[in-house]
């Protein structure tokens, strides 16, 4: 290397150590046009401004779920409880859309996202805007109202914490 740049760590090395770090989890859901549902895990679901309230995730390029979500403008952040890791791994699944939602008893926010059950919290939002980020999307969303559940989660509610290092080959 004569340019002084480092050269590029090896993915498998880069996605292990990241694998390391605790995230919190949700499910991003929304609606097709069809009105069909539709989801996501998302696990770098994060604030980004609190004047205007905005949050924002990253999600892979190569997705064919959040088109279908983003096609609607608007979308749902579903935050998963420390129990709830099996709808965590339902919606992170490559599977059948209409199967990831089957039995789940789901309601609408205000938004007319799915809201999932047994959620500690949601937080409903309008796409305000999307940036390519090397192999990702990073998509920003403007909070549409106060969250609901918002207290529950700083009082008494456990957050679903994953750390991928013990299934990442």
């Amino acid at each position: 290397m004569t340019d002084g740049a480092a050269p590029h760590p090896a993915k498998h090395d880069f996605r292990k150590v990241f694998g390391h770090l605790p995230t919190g989890v949700v499910v991003v859901t929304g609606r097709a046009p069809s009105g069909e549902p539709h989801g996501i895990t998302i696990g770098s679901f994060v604030s980004i401004s609190l004047e205007p309230p905005l949050a924002g995730f990253f999600i892979g390029r190569s997705s064919r779920t959040w088109p279908l979500i983003a096609s609607s403008g608007k979308f749902c952040a579903n935050v998963l409880a420390a129990t709830q890791s099996d709808l965590c791994w339902r919606f992170a699944k490559d599977s059948v859309e209409g199967s990831r939602f089957g039995d789940l008893r789901i309601e609408a926010s205000a938004n007319g996202s799915p809201v999932l059950p047994g959620v500690i919290a949601t937080v409903d939002c309008s796409v305000h805007s999307v940036q390519q980020v090397g192999d990702h999307d990073l998509v920003v969303g403007a909070a549409s109202q106060r969250p609901i559940g918002a207290r529950d989660v700083v009082r008494n509610v456990s957050l679903l914490v994953l750390v991928l290092v013990a299934i990442l080959p």
